[in-house]
């Protein structure tokens, strides 16, 4: 429904436990790689310690500098979800911090993605909560809109959709659709298994590496 200035879709479902569950011993280059290396947010740093973000995006497109929507998401979200905010880069105005981190551990939030600011940045990374952000500022939001929340938006140039499974580590934030998720979820076996195969290979010490070999091999080299 539309209010004003004010675009509310429906709250996401959660995608399957399974699913999330299996995605936390699997490395963001494995999804990139079985996602043609084109998808995946860029741009962004990791502002806690070491833990993964796996969840479900619950997505606000907010006015650079102003946070009012993510405290109505606050409100909505459920345990699993994952805040997503196209906050359009900007550097000059926080759009969380401490406190909303706080609140949302509370709710369940598995995490934070943002293009845009946070401030309190010590508080992230003492509670190790997940937030992957564009950058940080001490200077605090606006409460005023518009904006709009779960409908699809833009952040670090890939276009994430509500309901959208998200995962990050230290490598950076992917996000797909869960129907693709068994698919993904294949790809990224047989891909561990050829890097297993490689890494035994290395091991051995020869200077010629099968691996090495047939890539060259197919420019000549």
């Amino acid at each position: 429904m539309t209010l004003s200035n004010f675009d509310i879709g429906p709250v996401p479902q959660l995608a399957p436990e399974a699913l999330t569950a299996a995605l936390r011993d699997v490395v963001t280059p494995h999804l990139s790689d079985n996602l043609r290396r084109l998808s995946g947010i860029v741009g962004l740093q990791r502002f806690h310690r070491a833990r993964k973000l796996v969840g479900t995006a619950f997505t606000i497109k907010a006015r650079p500098g102003d946070n009012l929507l993510i405290y109505r998401a606050l409100k909505d979200i459920e345990p699993g979800h994952v805040l997503v905010i196209d906050g359009a880069g900007d550097p000059h105005n926080a759009l969380v911090g401490e406190l909303i981190m706080l609140y949302a551990m509370q709710r369940g939030c598995a995490g934070f993605v943002i293009d845009g600011a946070i401030r309190d940045t010590r508080a992230f990374f003492e509670a190790d909560f997940p937030c992957h952000a564009r950058s940080s500022t001490h200077r605090g939001p606006y409460k005023f809109g518009p904006g709009s929340m779960n409908r699809d938006v833009c952040v670090g140039g890939q276009v994430v959709h509500p309901g959208d499974v998200v995962v990050g580590d230290e490598d950076g934030v992917v996000c797909f659709d869960p129907a693709d998720g068994e698919r993904l979820l294949a790809a990224v076996a047989q891909t561990a298994r050829a890097e297993d195969a490689i890494k035994a290979e290395i091991a051995t010490g020869r200077v010629e590496q099968g691996w090495l070999d047939r890539t060259l091999s197919a420019h000549g080299l």
